[in-house]
């Protein structure tokens, strides 16, 4: 059962990413591997998981796209923005995520994946050192040479890429996905943020310090009607202004900060210690990583953006307010340490104190060792999958159902709105919209 409301996925879907690094290229290489039918795109949602449509006699498990309208792998283009200029199969090598027989096997593909220059601003990432961004020449009486785009000179030249792609590749759909390094942690400011004019505004006045690259790209992408994918903690899509953005361009939005590893896992156990009623007295999270994504983060003022992020998990699952004996004043700490020799795979440790029956103390030990860009790239694909379409069934502005996928999914804090950030809840959440979507009732509640 198809709902007619939802135009069908006809045509090319054009996603461009954000970022040609490790879990970049670990996406390209992986869709294009599955559709040449060398992989299995395992940890996707859209490939795999199935949704119960329909009761008793009735009821039908059925995956998302035998209830509504999805993209084929066959159907994507990829394109891409990167300080470095590599291709994507030389990026891919570089990155060492995937085996280098692998890579092979989808080698003319990747190296036609050729990154534009970046709209990028080093105050943003220090530890970068990339030449392939976006320069104005300027002019011999000034000395020659180039100069840094304003802020809103930056959005100009990303619409315009977006435009290029769209009518160079042919692609009749773009989803715009925000997959590189962390940014600086700014601030929200309510005198520049919380209105679409004020934003403006400042980009116009090239305010460097309140409008981050992140932010030039999401404008554009809104502005040229492209749903936009944060996949970082940046402060970004996350703004009253980009909210109305989105609602004046009718275009989807969520973020942010892809759920992978340590998170995913606290999302999903932090429940179980909630629904059987036992005290929390701490949880210390800590990381080694030695990618670029952990390079970057080895920058306080980066660190710091990422912090906020993984810290927001815990508070909205285990909340004093509705146990005090419970889940008052517990410690919570999150660390993230670069350590080169490990590269992508990262391994990350969770020490749980908690208490129970009489207050008598307990402890859990959680060692993960993972592979970052390995369970980021399902993510990738399915985030952008969702949001092509969420955007063909005219949903438009913040995706909460989309929680699922983000370490900070989308709410309106401003009114007071708390995050979703139980798993299960948000699974739930994720199920009932593509039920909806497909015409069927959203049969499970939330409490």
């Amino acid at each position: 059962m198809i709902h007619t409301s939802i135009k069908p996925a006809e045509g090319r879907l054009g996603i461009l990413v954000v970022g040609c690094g490790a879990v970049a290229t670990t996406f390209m290489t992986g869709v294009l591997m599955t559709r040449k039918g060398l992989g299995k795109p395992i940890g996707s949602m859209t490939q795999y998981d199935k949704v119960r449509v329909g009761s008793g006699a009735g009821k039908q498990y059925l995956h998302y796209s035998e209830i509504v309208p999805m993209a084929r792998l066959d159907d994507i283009v990829f394109g891409c923005w990167d300080v470095y200029p590599q291709n994507a199969y030389r990026a891919a090598i570089y990155a060492e995520v995937l085996k280098r027989e692998d890579v092979e096997l989808v080698r003319d593909e990747l190296e036609q994946i050729v990154p534009m220059p970046a709209a990028f601003d080093k105050n943003y990432a220090k530890r970068l050192d990339g030449e392939n961004v976006k320069n104005l020449p300027l002019a011999p009486s000034q000395g020659g040479g180039n100069k840094m785009p304003s802020r809103w000179e930056m959005v100009e030249m990303l619409r315009e890429d977006i435009r290029t792609f769209k009518s160079e590749k042919q692609v009749d759909r773009i989803v715009v996905l925000w997959a590189a390094s962390t940014e600086i942690y700014v601030p929200i400011d309510k005198e520049v943020h919380y209105s679409l004019e004020t934003l403006e505004t400042a980009m116009k006045a090239d305010d460097r310090e309140h409008i981050a690259p992140s932010m030039c790209y999401a404008y554009a992408a809104l502005m040229e009607g492209c749903p936009f994918v944060m996949g970082a903690p940046n402060t970004t899509v996350d703004i009253p202004a980009m909210w109305q953005l989105a609602e004046k361009t009718k275009t989807p939005i969520c973020g942010k900060d892809f759920k992978t590893g340590q998170t995913l896992v606290k999302s999903g156990f932090a429940p179980i210690i909630g629904t059987r009623c036992l005290g929390l007295s701490g949880w210390f999270s800590t990381n080694i990583l030695g990618n670029r994504d952990g390079l970057v983060l080895d920058e306080p003022q980066n660190f710091r953006t990422k912090e906020v992020s993984k810290l927001s998990t815990l508070e909205t699952i285990l909340k004093a307010d509705d146990q005090p004996e419970l889940y008052t004043d517990y410690y919570h700490k999150v660390r993230i340490n670069y350590y080169p020799p490990r590269n992508d795979n990262k391994e990350s440790w969770d020490n749980i104190d908690i208490f129970g029956w009489l207050g008598y103390p307990m402890q859990v030990k959680i060692n993960f060792l993972c592979r970052d860009s390995i369970l980021a790239a399902p993510v990738c694909l399915d985030l952008c999958l969702l949001m092509d379409l969420a955007a063909r069934a005219g949903y438009h502005g913040m995706q909460r159902w989309l929680s699922f996928f983000l370490k900070s999914p989308m709410h309106d804090y401003t009114v007071g709105e708390e995050a979703v950030n139980n798993l299960y809840q948000q699974h739930t959440m994720l199920k009932n919209a593509i039920r909806e979507m497909g015409g069927y009732e959203p049969d499970e509640a939330l409490d």
